[in-house]
């Protein structure tokens, strides 16, 4: 029986808020270093630092380091911080929900949910109602990554979970149908797309932030932000549910509701973040499983420093991904597969021992 008076977070075992709060200050460093270093990197001739010295100077930047800067560099940049932080923080959040490392939205099948809303739009949405569609705008494609997103988070809960248990083995088994049948459905929408879609489906593949405008950048923050801002309030649910269902719902935590929030706000973040940037793996399952091992498992440190440090790793990525066969430009999710699989391998070798699978 849990103690009167004991909070979720002071039963966790060994408490280095201390240490969290540190990284914390760091991780925010390593962003701003991260976004300068996105903001200087590409291959026009624009150098940032002699364009922050003109405007020191209160000289006038010229028309082509304008349209680098501010047209082409920033959105990317921010396009990349929201995506990051949106794919860390939904691993933060699905594997507090099903209390297991293993847990992700690219692997289990959520990602994939929202890609085939995001391509279902593409191809179909021509045969939305005209008031509805023109209701919508741009928001047409991220409000159907969102719904798909959603539709397979709540499916993947309903099948793993069973008693107030939740069964590893079964989430996984239910992850590779999802992404078998949404990649079988995406199969069918590409098979019909027409010539001009087909050009818009081939950015699904592997990822990528290239083509990031402020339109775009608009279409999902408004999404993600909310998603983003609620994840630390649902911190002390997703400690107490550490300790079990029942443990945490006599220590006063409304269960069923932190659930159906964290749901929602996994589906948000990583409709959104697919929308915007495709398909990226391996950000949501590496970046919480990292701070785990260096801070602890308090949701209350590792929600926000998720965020920090996926923001961080993804502008990292992408400057990899443009400069490493420039001008040309790889794909970022064949860089974060290269950087995260390897890791993951290790976080299955770390826990084969004590995951039940």
């Amino acid at each position: 029986m849990v103690a009167v008076g004991y909070t979720a977070e002071a039963m966790l075992p060994g408490d280095r808020s201390a240490r969290a709060r540190a990284l914390t200050v760091v991780l925010a460093g390593f962003l701003l270093v991260a976004m300068a270093v996105s903001l200087a990197v590409g291959a026009a001739g624009t150098s940032l630092w002699g364009a922050l010295g003109a405007l020191l100077r209160g000289e006038a930047l010229s028309t082509t380091d304008q349209v680098v800067l501010w047209h082409i560099r920033a959105p990317r940049t921010v396009m990349g911080v929201a995506v990051g932080a949106s794919l860390a923080v939904s691993g933060a959040l699905m594997q507090g929900l099903f209390r297991n490392p293993l847990a992700d939205p690219g692997i289990v099948g959520v990602g994939a949910g929202a890609g085939l809303g995001a391509i279902t739009a593409i191809v179909l949405g021509s045969f939305l109602p005209v008031a509805l569609h023109d209701a919508l705008g741009y928001y047409v494609v991220p409000m159907a990554a969102f719904l798909g997103g959603w539709a397979s988070t709540l499916l993947l809960y309903r099948v793993a979970t069973r008693r107030g248990r939740t069964s590893v083995a079964m989430m996984l088994l239910a992850g590779i149908a999802l992404g078998a049948l949404a990649g079988a459905v995406s199969g069918i929408l590409v098979y019909i797309a027409t010539d001009a879609q087909l050009r818009d489906l081939t950015f699904w593949g592997l990822g990528s932030l290239a083509g990031a405008t402020w339109s775009k950048v608009a279409t999902g923050l408004p999404i993600m932000l909310p998603a983003l801002i609620a994840a630390p309030f649902l911190a002390r649910g997703l400690n107490g549910l550490a300790l079990g269902e029942a443990p945490a719902f006599h220590l006063g935590i409304h269960v069923q509701r932190v659930k159906n929030a964290a749901i929602l706000s996994v589906a948000a973040a990583t409709g959104a973040a697919v929308a915007m940037s495709g398909g990226i793996g391996f950000v949501g399952i590496v970046v919480p499983h990292l701070l785990r091992l260096a801070s602890g498992t308090d949701h209350r440190h590792l929600l926000v420093n998720s965020a920090l440090l996926g923001a961080a790793l993804l502008l990292f990525a992408d400057v990899i991904s443009r400069s490493i066969i420039a001008p040309s430009e790889l794909p970022i999710g064949i860089v974060t597969a290269v950087l995260g699989a390897p890791v993951f391998l290790w976080i299955l070798f770390r826990q084969r021992g004590v995951l039940d699978l």
